[in-house]
């Protein structure tokens, strides 16, 4: 059995983000690690997509990108093959039977949903997609399919929790320069360091580019090695690799 983790803004569209618990991999990607670029079993990893696919749409197509820490959106209207991904950061669509997903292994997934217009996104929100707008080019992509912005929800799932994402000052001065109220994200640390919120970054972005209705699951993967695959948790463990989870969004007839 999976964990599927739901959010409220997004109920009536097919959804949810799923962690580690249930799939077939073994040993230290054990569980539903979706990563294909891991180095995981490879008929393992593509039975993990399945049975994630199965948990949110049943009969469903699913569609990722090769995610390049960008703000890139890819607009889908037919079923991509694993070895065609286009690289991109979002996806977003408006055809049935399709699933959009995103991997995660700390980075913030969002999920965004127009249900009066029928449109759905998807979005890989790292530190870097994050500063330079891959959720408002998400947004931009959905409105140009039919979207209102106004009727947008976006739901946040589990991401690297504050607590655990400790950054370089230097790290933190270049968000201040895009925006001195960024200085609110990130808290006193050791010397020389900040504890970053990113998960209330990419929210505060998301609310600033009019979303009215914005869900963070407040979960954090680094803390919870049980539920969730973390790249920050396998760097500091000093693990040769680490697996990835994935969240789901797609339209049904």
């Amino acid at each position: 059995m999976v964990e599927l983790l739901k959010a409220r803004a997004l109920d009536g569209v097919p959804h949810g983000f799923l962690g580690r618990i249930g799939g077939v991999s073994t040993g230290l990607y054990a569980g539903l690690n979706v990563g294909l670029g891991s180095d995981d079993d490879r008929d393992a990893i593509l039975r993990n997509r399945d049975i994630a696919r199965n948990a949110v749409l049943p009969g469903s197509m699913l569609v990722t990108v090769r995610q390049v820490h960008s703000p890139d959106v890819v607009t889908v209207t037919a079923p991509v093959g694993e070895d065609e991904r286009p690289a991109a950061d979002a996806l977003v669509t408006d055809r049935l039977g399709l699933l959009l997903g995103i991997l995660t292994a700390d980075c913030v997934p969002v999920l965004f949903a127009d249900i009066s217009a029928g449109v759905v996104g998807a979005a890989h929100a790292g530190w870097k997609g994050a500063i330079n707008g891959v959720t408002d080019r998400t947004l931009e992509a959905m409105e140009a399919l039919g979207a209102d912005r106004a009727n947008i929800a976006c739901a946040i799932g589990p991401c690297i929790g504050r607590a655990s994402y400790e950054v370089r000052e230097d790290f933190a001065l270049r968000f201040e320069d895009a925006d001195p109220d960024n200085e609110r994200f990130f808290l006193a640390g050791r010397e020389g360091h900040r504890m970053f919120d990113i998960e209330a970054y990419v929210a505060h972005r998301l609310a600033a580019a009019g979303v009215q209705r914005v869900e963070a699951l407040g979960e954090d993967t680094c803390s919870q090695p049980e539920r969730f695959f973390s790249y920050r948790r396998s760097c500091l463990r000093g693990e040769e690799g680490y697996g990835r989870q994935i969240s789901l969004i797609g339209l049904s007839g």
